[in-house]
């Protein structure tokens, strides 16, 4: 499928609750600062609390990893973004410690180690559905255990599919959210997407 042929798919909000937006392609292409594995028109949504804050601030925060637990994201309700065919799931990777402030310095710099075992270790748990417009939408980061689809079910844009966590290369729970032309990220391309018929902006706080 030729990406330049594909049109733009106009998503549903797939995250339950506030969330602000990071890597947006509203601001930058590629948003990622990449375009390896499809990404180039990706965004990530770190869900917030009420005071648009993705997590409490404490001195630990700045010398230590902390659990995912902690933060307001991990386990919040992650939704079908449209009508289709689940392809593939990954659901029983750990989720590991979020990494802000210093630690984040470290945990970066191992990266190029996780991006060598390929686009599925730097995804961990998801969720890949094959819209009824044609492209495959990929739900990434999810919490170990929590997906509820299997590959072969059709899934209502809407539908409970999984809950957000902080598996694969993600520094704090949040949703990474991708659209591309085929399942395979290696020889897929980019495709644009849209939520509710329109992208949020970095920093913006969407209400959910």
């Amino acid at each position: 499928m030729d990406a330049l042929l594909v049109r733009p798919l106009d998503l549903v909000n797939p995250l339950e609750g506030p969330w602000t937006v990071r890597h947006s392609p509203a601001d930058r292409v590629p948003s990622h600062g990449t375009t390896a594995s499809a990404t180039a028109l990706s965004v990530d949504l770190v869900p917030v609390d009420a005071r648009g804050r993705s997590g409490r601030i404490t001195p630990r925060t700045w010398i230590a990893p902390e659990r995912p637990e902690r933060f307001p994201g991990f386990g919040r309700a992650v939704f079908a973004p449209c009508q289709g065919t689940v392809v593939s799931v990954t659901a029983d990777l750990e989720d590991h410690a979020a990494y802000r402030g210093l630690p984040s310095v470290g945990y970066a710099l191992t990266q190029r180690r996780r991006a060598a075992d390929g686009w599925g270790a730097l995804a961990g748990n998801h969720v890949v559905i094959r819209a009824a417009a044609g492209p495959v939408v990929a739900l990434c980061h999810l919490q170990q255990h929590s997906v509820r689809v299997r590959p072969g079910d059709r899934v209502d844009a809407g539908v409970l599919v999984a809950g957000c966590g902080n598996s694969g290369n993600s520094t704090e729970p949040h949703l990474h959210l991708q659209a591309m032309t085929d399942p395979d990220p290696s020889t897929a391309r980019p495709v644009g997407f849209t939520l509710h018929g329109r992208m949020p902006r970095n920093g913006e706080i969407v209400a959910g």
